[in-house]
């Protein structure tokens, strides 16, 4: 179904979709934060995932997370090291909210990205509760890890104020290895490749594109349901890390979140919510480069986004173009003359390339 909806096919993608939903054994955490927490690993979003050990008897950490060991915050922070894999400024402001709850990008296309300080707990703005599971802001819970300080970050005139939060399990998980170069980094908490809320959001994309636009309203009503069921808390114990939004221990966010409460007539518009949603639900999971891509407009986005987020990053200054060739990977060289038989490439390379 993935591979269907990514090829452009989205009549066999909305076959084959429909069917792992009413037949398959998935279903959505009960709340956001369970997808992404080392106390609650292979639950029923689980459809494949990156299988992690640690402290199980190999003396450098290897069946641990060992790829992603650069991409916790920096030394400021309890992890030491490195502060690689920021969230951008773009991202964070695409989390905010109107008064209704439902994406700023969508109600004020031409406001909502125009926030270029540090958007901390200080920030008076609504935002939805997914900000921060997904990104670590400053003044505000880091999971059970205290709250998000200067200190997390390498340097921040060069790539920002955010960290990375997704990935990194909690303090009192047991998820950390023991053993290895930067053993903080090390842990077994694993890692979703494709979870079910990615299927929904996948059939939701189907839907619009045969013009049932009430059947993918009702998809993404029901991923923000959940996404209002738990926003981050104090996270002083295991059982406060995730909170209702309206707790009133909260101090450092106004977490709203809204369902699309009027019935989707409008192709396009809904075509743009439910991209929006799979970017506020899926962010930093690795997906946008690959959406943008197969959506056509890679291209105008990203140039858009560099042409801002420059001014904001200091590592964006030299970013060069995205043009044509990049829309798909070049064929490795040796692979084109393998594919030669009595004189002809079998295999052509892809075009600019």
């Amino acid at each position: 179904g993935r591979v269907e909806v990514y090829s452009g096919d989205y009549s066999s993608g909305l076959n084959t979709l429909l069917d792992v939903v009413n037949n398959g054994p998935y279903e959505l955490e009960d709340n956001f934060y369970q997808v992404f927490s080392a106390f609650h690993e292979n639950g029923p979003e689980t459809v494949l995932a990156y299988q992690a050990s640690s402290n199980d008897g190999n003396p450098n950490g290897n069946n641990a997370n060992y790829p992603d060991r650069l991409n916790f915050p920096h030394g400021g922070s309890p992890f030491g090291c490195c502060g690689f894999h920021q969230p951008s400024q773009n991202l964070v402001n695409a989390f905010t909210v109107d008064g209704n709850g439902l994406p700023l990008a969508l109600s004020a296309p031409n406001a909502w990205n125009n926030r270029d300080e540090n958007l901390d707990a200080s920030a008076d703005v609504a935002v939805d509760p997914r900000l921060d599971w997904t990104v670590g802001r400053d003044g505000v819970p880091f999971k059970d890890w205290g709250l998000h300080e200067s200190g997390y970050i390498r340097d921040r005139a060069w790539a920002g104020p955010y960290s990375p939060k997704k990935t990194i399990y909690e303090q009192n998980s047991g998820a950390q290895s023991n053993v290895g170069w930067n053993a903080a980094h090390l842990h077994s908490m694993n890692l979703h490749l494709y979870r079910y809320a990615d299927v929904l959001l996948l059939l939701a994309e189907a839907e619009v594109e045969a013009g049932e636009l009430e059947n993918a309203r009702t998809i993404v009503n029901r991923i923000r349901e959940r996404a209002g069921a738990a926003a981050q808390g104090p996270g002083t114990s295991t059982d406060n890390i995730a909170v209702p939004i309206d707790d009133p221990s909260i101090t450092w966010a106004n977490y709203k979140i809204g369902l699309y409460n009027t019935p989707w007539v409008d192709q396009n518009a809904a075509r743009q919510a439910v991209r929006m949603e799979r970017r506020v639900e899926l962010g930093m999971e690795g997906h946008r480069l690959f959406d943008l891509r197969r959506w056509g407009i890679a291209e105008q986005v990203l140039n858009n986004y560099t042409q801002v987020e420059q001014n904001r990053r200091e590592y964006l200054s030299a970013a060069v173009p995205y043009t044509g060739p990049h829309a798909l990977y070049p064929l490795p060289s040796v692979q084109i003359e393998l594919s030669n038989v009595e004189g002809e490439d079998r295999l052509v390379q892809n075009p600019g390339w």
